[in-house]
């Protein structure tokens, strides 16, 4: 026990030693460790009566683990929403809303025209208009200069990294609530039977959904191509979903019927949607690269592809007289007034936002390509 608190001992002298401590704080750490040898040897030595009003054996643990065992953990680990999938990005030049059109419907069919007859005039349907633009979205943080000196534990190091998780944690609860959010549900809801459900996620349900993209039409009421690609949902449903994905056979039926939606749809789990077992939501989305169907876009502004750590220059100045010129010192110094070194986190981006017209889709740039399910119904 003496060889290990001896070790002890030598470890905490060291770790004085690089954090620069002076001699009185070096010299009242080596005699609390000599009294405490002294106690376990029986040998009694003058360490100083102060040392014994402050430390006693009933004292000796905590400071083993406050002084001399302190560490760090690994912090949680994050999960990740990988919407880049389903939702189509797109930039701005600037702060202003941009315009983009898109052409919803075909052209007139042809008409029989009899014997001398003359053909009757076609009409084009004008294309679709939306827009969206871009906003700030920021956090800042203020970190003493003796906070970032005195770290010891290594807690600060990792703090430009969680900056930046933070960003992206933010950007992945903006995207989940284009799917979540009451106006969009409701869009969909109203549409009635083609785009929504209140079923659990099962085989058949999943099977409706397909059915469902596979009837869907243009605004002249003509079939158009689309496909159910991605099926979004709730933490709660990744085992459901793999059984439905990995099973040959229809997994909630005690028959031999063939399960015909394995490995038809990609399923993409979202972290931030909220919802209460057994009734857990899900949403299916369409691939907007090969239908041209777009449910959903986020926008970025051009130049800003990504969230930006940025620091404040510090206000300090180094000089040897009090007309002579001054010398920029390290940002740790941070600024004049307090010493605080100030950090902040930022990024641009925004989405469609419906403006409050008949339609009220929500954050659907194009209705057709969802599907919600509230997961209510067994």
């Amino acid at each position: 026990m003496r060889r290990i608190m001896h070790m002890l001992s030598e470890i905490r002298q060291l770790q004085l030693e690089k954090v620069g401590a002076d001699t009185t704080r070096l010299s009242e750490v080596a005699d609390k460790f000599r009294w405490f040898d002294s106690q376990l040897s029986g040998v009694r030595r003058h360490t100083g009566n102060r040392v014994e009003e402050v430390m006693t054996s009933a004292d000796f643990a905590y400071a083993i683990e406050e002084f001399v065992q302190r560490q760090m953990f690994p912090a949680y680990k994050a999960k990740r929403f990988e919407f880049e999938q389903f939702v189509k990005p797109d930039t701005t030049p600037n702060w202003l809303a941009v315009t983009r059109y898109q052409r919803r419907a075909q052209l007139d069919d042809l008409e029989y025209v009899p014997e001398k007859g003359q053909a009757r005039p076609g009409s084009v349907v004008d294309a679709t208009k939306k827009q969206w633009r871009v906003y700030k979205w920021e956090k800042q943080f203020d970190f003493s200069r003796e906070a970032l000196e005195n770290d010891d534990l290594g807690y600060f190091q990792d703090h430009a990294t969680e900056m930046g998780l933070a960003a992206r944690r933010t950007l992945e609860k903006y995207v989940s609530r284009f799917m979540w959010n009451a106006v969009t549900i409701a869009r969909l809801g109203a549409l009635g039977a083609l785009y929504s459900t209140t079923g659990r996620l099962t085989t058949a349900r999943i099977s409706a959904c397909r059915m469902a993209f596979n009837q869907r039409v243009d605004d002249r009421g003509n079939p158009k191509r689309a496909a159910l690609k991605f099926v979004i949902h709730h933490a709660g449903l990744v085992d459901t979903v793999a059984q439905i994905q990995r099973s040959t056979l229809v997994p909630e039926l005690a028959t031999n019927a063939e399960n015909v939606v394995r490995g038809t749809f990609t399923p993409i789990e979202d972290p931030h949607c909220v919802g209460t077992a057994p009734n857990l939501p899900w949403f299916g989305v369409n691939d907007w690269r090969a239908d041209n169907m777009i449910a959903f876009v986020l926008a970025r502004k051009q130049g800003v592809p990504a969230a930006m750590l940025l620091r404040k220059r510090s206000d300090v100045e180094s000089i040897t007289s009090l007309l002579g010129p001054g010398t920029t010192v390290p940002p740790i110094m941070g600024d004049f007034d307090s010493g605080n070194v100030v950090v902040k986190v930022a990024d641009v981006w925004g989405t469609y936002i419906d403006p409050g017209d008949n339609t009220h889709n929500g954050n659907l740039v194009d209705y057709r390509g969802g599907y919600y399910s509230s997961g209510t119904a067994p």
